[in-house]
């Protein structure tokens, strides 16, 4: 009777407790919403998808048959219906965005309207978007790289071009765990991507020069400031970051501050301040004006125009709308006279973005950035540390050492939360980022943007030179600032492929810690924890295979990786050591105890009780077939890049070209013969097997020449 009465005591002391937070309820329910997109992306296909639809039409009507019973059941109500519309909506914009895609790699010659042009000029490119003409055999978008010595100079965005391009499907991810560029192009209808060849002919020419404002004022910049110190002033004005060397970019990865990099909340902020305050001083010096009019009111008009024109040029991206539609909401409560930073506001944000864009869910850059500002707003709302750190009657000392431990406590509460998605997403993460923040932030805020922005003033008139050296000293210093963060000890930590179910586990825990006021919040710091410890015991794989055969990467000994062929690609590289947690990768042939020749490559590898031996072709030269059945026959794991006859049956695994067109490609791990592979990890979602389309091949005549510049 005892267990019957304290179960009947549950409802009462859940109503009580939702009835003092009744105030945090609406924070869940963009929560909700995104649990329904984050079901549409994990579950693997229709079928998937319409029974969450039925479980949580079901959850609804429980909650509509007990709403008048208390909070609760409208709780579970309006989240049930909130998850569902999150995987309706979810499906509705895949389906929407449908567009064919190529089949295979061809050669092709097209002539394409130009959509957009990205200058890459620190890897000597020029990325153009462009639509074919009268192609019903190719995809309706397709993407390609140009040298820059082939870019024709009347090149403009709205012209008509003729060019022979190498097409090729944008690649699904390599290795479990990888970046999934083929569902980035499926919602952004990008068909296929590859590199175009000169001669490129101009057929009808575009926009005026002058006329993409956003490329002019990148190119002006970059005139005025060189290397990577152009790109990140480029970078803060116009988005666009395709100037700053890969090893300043990598730089700022590792050091923490590559938000920086990215056009979102803190520039947004600094921009639309900026207008405000100069707007606001300039007709203060009116008394007029002050006396007849609410100046502070007309601010903000002047902070919403610079936030929507800022937002504009530099390309309308999603974090940038994202910030944008943040500010103009900070505008409005302040216009109210209501309090502006607020986590109701986060979460308005939160729930537009994801209306308009679902998609935008599954990227780092919208984790990255809410649970950032998420963070921070969070803390500062907590009675206690708002305590600590409110204005009061002190030394100036005292005050400074105030403001410093706020911003630390809050760089190490970014830094905290920002970890476990780095980790997931990219597998490694910067320890010293809360350190190098509490520089990097004030002197950008504060300093390289409003420099610029003076710069470019003056520009007008013919006196920025100054101002312009001024800006390269402070951009010297944070170019600085990164490479010493990056390069300290233990500067990095590094993780292999996550599980995604202990990324969820740490997302909702941090979620309950910070979404809640009383007590109750704390219980978030138990799926923390397990998120945290599950992913910290899985395993690293032991052997990672690319889709297409060509490259692997296996465990030595000494818990270090080795590579099967010796010319494998930066991009290689760093895919296949972020995803084993190894940022280092030896060569296989240089290891002792690997038997490599200029075709084959044998090693044994010892992992608990057992020996296993694996075997990977490393060339185009086909080995004669009685010595590849022998060798088949005797290894444990068998890895080409082309199809291996079928007399190839080695004891366990065969993985060429074949094997891996249907598993794409694979990770495993020795110590429990387990096998992941990218097939089973995306389902069937519209991008794993779209429809295709295929172009003609090449007249012998037409085929491009062979080049060895850049890709």
């Amino acid at each position: 009777m005892g267990a019957i009465s304290l179960f009947g005591q549950i409802p009462g002391a859940v109503e009580h407790w939702l009835e003092g937070e009744r105030e945090q309820l609406i924070l869940w329910l963009p929560v909700a919403l995104g649990a329904g997109i984050a079901a549409w992306f994990v579950l693997p296909g229709a079928e998937a998808w319409r029974w969450f639809l039925v479980a949580t039409g079901a959850l609804a009507l429980l909650g509509l048959a007990f709403s008048g019973a208390g909070r609760g059941g409208r709780v579970l109500l309006v989240g049930s219906l909130a998850m569902a519309a999150g995987c309706s909506l979810t499906w509705w914009r895949a389906e929407s965005v449908a567009a064919p895609v190529l089949a295979r790699a061809a050669l092709v010659t097209i002539e394409a309207r130009v959509e957009r042009i990205e200058q890459l000029p620190a890897r000597g490119l020029v990325r153009l978007r462009l639509a074919p003409e009268g192609r019903a055999d190719l995809p309706p978008h397709v993407r390609v790289n140009l040298a820059e010595k082939d870019v024709p100079a009347r090149l403009a965005r709205g012209a008509m071009v003729r060019l022979r391009a190498r097409l090729m499907p944008p690649p699904p991810p390599a290795v479990p765990g990888a970046y999934d560029f083929a569902r980035v192009a499926w919602f952004d209808r990008i068909g296929a991507t590859g590199r175009g060849f000169g001669p490129v002919a101009v057929v009808k020419p575009g926009e005026a020069p002058g006329a993409d404002l956003r490329a002019s004022l990148s190119a002006h910049i970059q005139s005025r400031l060189e290397g990577s110190a152009g790109g990140i002033a480029s970078a803060l004005a116009t988005g666009d970051q395709g100037a700053i060397a890969e090893a300043d970019s990598e730089a700022m990865r590792r050091s923490g501050l590559a938000h920086l990099l990215s056009v979102s909340g803190l520039h947004v902020t600094a921009v639309t301040a900026a207008a405000m305050l100069v707007v606001l001083r300039l007709l203060a010096l009116s008394p007029w004006l002050a006396l007849r009019f609410r100046l502070p009111l007309i601010a903000a008009g002047a902070g919403a125009v610079a936030a929507i024109g800022y937002t504009l040029l530099t390309g309308a991206e999603v974090p940038t709308i994202r910030s944008c539609a943040a500010a103009l909401l900070v505008l409005l409560a302040l216009s109210l006279g209501r309090e502006a930073i607020t986590l109701r506001l986060v979460a308005a944000g939160a729930f537009f973005v994801l209306l308009l864009w679902p998609e935008a869910l599954a990227g780092p850059s919208f984790q990255l950035s809410f649970a950032a500002v998420t963070a921070i707003v969070a803390l500062h709302e907590n009675r206690t540390v708002r305590g600590w750190f409110e204005r009061r009657e002190e030394g100036r000392v005292k005050r400074l050492a105030r403001s410093l431990g706020s911003l630390l406590l809050t760089g190490i509460a970014v830094e905290l939360a920002l970890m476990p998605i780095a980790l997931f997403h990219f597998h490694q993460a910067g320890v010293y980022g809360a350190l190098a923040n509490i520089v990097a932030i004030p002197l950008t805020t504060f300093v390289i943007m409003p420099l610029e922005a003076l710069a470019l003033l003056l520009d007008t008139i013919g006196l920025g030179g100054p101002l312009w050296w001024l800006t390269g000293q402070a951009l010297a210093l944070l170019l600085w600032l990164a490479h010493a963060a990056a390069n300290a000890p233990g500067a990095v930590a590094a993780l292999p492929a996550m599980p995604g179910g202990a990324f969820a586990l740490m997302v909702a825990g941090g979620l309950w810690l910070a979404l809640w006021r009383s007590r109750v919040r704390l219980a978030g710091a138990v799926p923390l924890a397990i998120g945290a410890v599950w992913a910290l015991m899985t395993p690293p794989p032991d052997l990672l295979v690319t889709g297409d055969g060509r490259h692997l990467a296996i465990r030595m000994p000494d818990g270090g990786m080795a590579l099967l062929r010796d010319r494998a690609g930066d991009y290689t590289r760093d895919m296949l050591g972020e995803n084993s947690g190894d940022d280092e990768l030896a060569l296989l042939a240089e290891q002792e105890g690997a038997r490599c020749s200029a075709d084959l490559c044998l090693i044994d590898v010892v992992s608990g009780t057992r020996r296993w031996r694996v075997a990977a072709t490393r060339s185009n030269y086909l080995v004669p077939w009685p010595q590849m059945v022998a060798l088949c026959r005797s290894a444990d794991i068998v890895v080409s890049d082309r199809r291996l006859p079928a007399g190839c049956t080695p004891r366990w695994l065969k993985l060429d070209r074949e094997a891996l067109a249907k598993s794409g490609g694979v990770a495993i791990t020795f110590s429990d013969a387990r096998v992941r592979s990218v097939a089973a990890t995306g389902g069937h979602h519209p991008w794993v097997d779209p429809p295709g389309v295929m172009p003609p091949p090449l007249h012998p005549t037409q085929q491009p020449p062979r080049t060895s510049g850049p890709r």
